[in-house]
């Protein structure tokens, strides 16, 4: 019986590096500009982009709301140094709460989340554009499947170099390249309120929510993956219907068809 849990390619780091060095450092892109925030997501993709296109091509953002710690922003910052790529700090407190005081009404805090991620895209693209660059997303397999990201916040960007890698390939991954412990070891959160975690908020671990993608991606039946995981039905459940309910996430907005070609669906780029 085997548990599902996916393993890590042995070339992962080596095709990456070839991916970004194709899309990204050529005469079209001027490297890469990538988002900080202190987590291993941010950590493994910058730390890749640098060793792929050397740290004059790869740009770090870090972009702290109201209540993002001082430890973790001093952190991050030397983190970039250790890296030795530029990087530049740009607090956004002030337009979160433009954003408040314009919309009063949003009270939901997962909504004002999303403002949050979304006005960090909007940045980022800015600086992109005026270094000539690509804006590398940060988000993992596991998060493009669970639809854990913003649509046209962190899911807004121009490439994904860790997007076809579980998180927990992901942790294996920053383990082979030696990243910080305390990096590795930090609780997965987005950072939109004090104690947000991803797994609270997900009602699941990454390495349980792992082996029930794995065996998804494999096709198996929700009862297959059951009986080789030993999870609970109920959590193989609440796994395989989020990766239903968030399809739209990963797709392109529909269109309705009317010409010969039509984007998105039969015309292909």
């Amino acid at each position: 019986m085997t548990d599902l849990a996916p393993r890590l390619p042995a070339h992962a780091a080596r095709t990456i590096a070839q991916f970004l060095r194709a899309h990204a450092g050529g005469t079209e892109a001027n490297g890469v500009v990538v988002a900080l925030s202190g987590g291993i997501d941010s950590a493994v993709t910058a730390r890749l982009a640098r060793d792929a296109l050397g740290p004059e091509r790869v740009f770090g953002v870090l972009l702290p709301g109201a209540g993002y710690p001082d430890a973790l922003r001093a952190e991050t910052e030397a983190y970039a140094r250790s890296l030795g790529i530029a990087s530049r700090t740009i607090p956004i407190g002030a337009i979160e709460a433009a954003y408040r005081a314009a919309l009063p009404d949003l009270a939901d805090r997962v909504t004002v989340g999303n403002v949050t991620a979304r006005i960090r895209m909007t940045a980022l693209y800015a600086i992109a554009r005026d270094r000539g660059a690509l804006v590398a997303g940060t988000g993992n397999k596991s998060e493009l499947l669970l639809g854990y990201f913003t649509k046209f916040g962190d899911g807004g960007v121009d490439l994904l170099p860790i997007g076809d890698l579980y998180k927990t390939q992901e942790r294996a991954l920053a383990a082979e390249l030696d990243l910080p412990a305390a990096i590795r070891e930090r609780a997965p959160t987005a950072g939109f309120w004090e104690g947000q975690t991803d797994e609270a908020e997900l009602g699941f671990r990454y390495e349980d929510a792992d082996r029930i993608l794995h065996g998804l991606e494999e096709l198996r039946t929700e009862a297959e993956i059951v009986a080789a995981t030993g999870l609970p039905a109920e959590t193989v459940r609440a796994v395989a219907e989020r990766v239903a309910r968030n399809r739209h996430k990963r797709r392109l907005p529909p269109i309705p068809k009317l010409g010969l070609r039509t984007v998105g669906l039969d015309w292909r780029d």
